[in-house]
């Protein structure tokens, strides 16, 4: 589950690093490379819940909620 989790913020940082570096050669990034972008992080986001879904599922299961 660590690895999971280092994974995505490695790619968060890599993915910052990319607007950094779109911002500081152009002045105005498109919508669309903004678009791509999001839409890359979200399709990660949707893959990386999907090949661990029965993690996720055990982990928000073992939650306690009000002490009980």
């Amino acid at each position: 589950m660590a690895d999971l989790f280092r994974s995505l913020y490695t790619f968060a940082l890599i993915a910052g690093d990319r607007v950094k570096a779109v911002k500081d050669e152009e002045r105005g990034a498109s919508a669309v490379e903004y678009a791509l972008l999001v839409g890359l992080i979200a399709a990660a986001v949707g893959a990386a819940v999907t090949v661990f879904r029965p993690m996720l599922i055990g982990l928000f299961q073992n939650i306690n909620v009000n002490g009980q």
